[in-house]
């Protein structure tokens, strides 16, 4: 009879159906967040596990890490890693992979449907018919913005920006974009400062990292530079807009509107934010399809499968 490799599971991968139950059944899983000591749990059962899954939700600090003294691995289900502790890790020599690419269409597509979404106003008027009214030609819906044609400023043209700014083409637009540098390979126009950027466009779409290094990227001065007709679109990590900027910028006229999937301190969404027109939110379900969710629980498996039969993951965060 084999004997399956035992891991440390973090946290449950509820988002994606079938993931909790595949780990276990080609695992020997510490369900560690079922444990209410966790410490104690990670000195009982920690010794001799080399490798762990986690995702951003539950990431992996340093005292994780540390408490491990065998791990090699960390296998990551999403794309985001700013919650896990990526240079204890380095420095321990633990490898650490995540889900890049499968996700890319989806999130973008949403991109583009909240920016459709604020532009055109659907959410308001999807309320308003609800609640059994209608608007006429010049009725009680105000009028919405064209999309197409207009100026799109992109924050982050990685993987997902990249699929952003080619979608932008459809639609006839000028795109410019603003990353930490310059890309020799895209033919989009850069701007180095994101308030020039964001003065430039129309529509801003935000799509970098998340983690500490940019927190409140998109700030009261950006904001304001967007401007009154400005929509902000945000699918990467509600801390890289400052919220509280974002309300008070709504609030005065000095923004148009803001379509979020992200927010800063999730699960809570501002009050100002869910009473106002001005606004489009959902609750974080940028990668959330049948498709996407399963392809991101076969690259997490994959990575992990990697690993225990050749010591190497598959797409390792560098």
């Amino acid at each position: 009879m084999t004997t399956k490799p035992r891991i440390i599971q973090v946290g449950s991968l509820a988002g994606s159906p079938s993931a909790n139950q595949t780990l276990a059944d080609r695992y020997d899983v510490v369900e560690l967040w079922k444990f209410p000591d966790r410490k104690a749990a990670l000195a009982e059962h920690g010794k001799g596990i080399t490798a762990i899954v986690t995702s951003a939700n539950f990431g992996a600090n340093a005292e994780l890490i540390n408490a491990l003294p065998d791990l090699k691995a960390i296998c990551s289900w999403g794309v985001g890693y700013e919650t896990i502790d990526v240079a204890a890790a380095q420095a321990r020599g633990v490898q650490v992979s995540n889900t890049p690419d499968v996700l890319t269409d989806c999130v973008a597509d949403l991109a583009w449907g909240l920016l459709i979404a604020a532009a055109r106003r659907m959410g308001q008027g999807e309320r308003f018919v609800r609640s059994g009214q209608w608007g006429q030609i010049h009725g009680s819906i105000p009028l919405g913005m064209r999309v197409s044609g207009k100026k799109l400023g992109i924050v982050g043209l990685g993987r997902i920006g990249d699929a952003i700014a080619k979608r932008g083409a459809g639609f006839d637009m000028q795109v410019r974009y603003h990353n930490r540098r310059k890309r020799d390979d895209v033919a989009y126009g850069y701007e180095a400062s994101l308030v020039e950027l964001a003065r430039w466009a129309d529509f801003l779409i935000v799509a970098t990292v998340g983690g500490a290094g940019t927190r409140h990227l998109v700030n009261q001065e950006v904001l304001e530079a967007l401007g009154p007709k400005g929509i902000v679109v945000n699918i990467a990590r509600g801390p890289v807009i400052d919220e509280t900027a974002l309300v008070a910028a709504l609030e005065a006229g000095k923004l148009g509107w803001a379509a979020l999937d992200v927010f800063e301190h999730e699960p809570k969404v501002p009050q100002a934010l869910l009473g106002s027109d001005q606004a489009v939110l959902l609750p974080h379900i940028g990668s959330a399809t049948l498709e996407t969710r399963q392809d991101m629980e076969d690259l997490m498996l994959e990575n992990l499968r990697a690993f225990f039969e050749t010591g190497r993951v598959v797409t390792p965060v560098e």
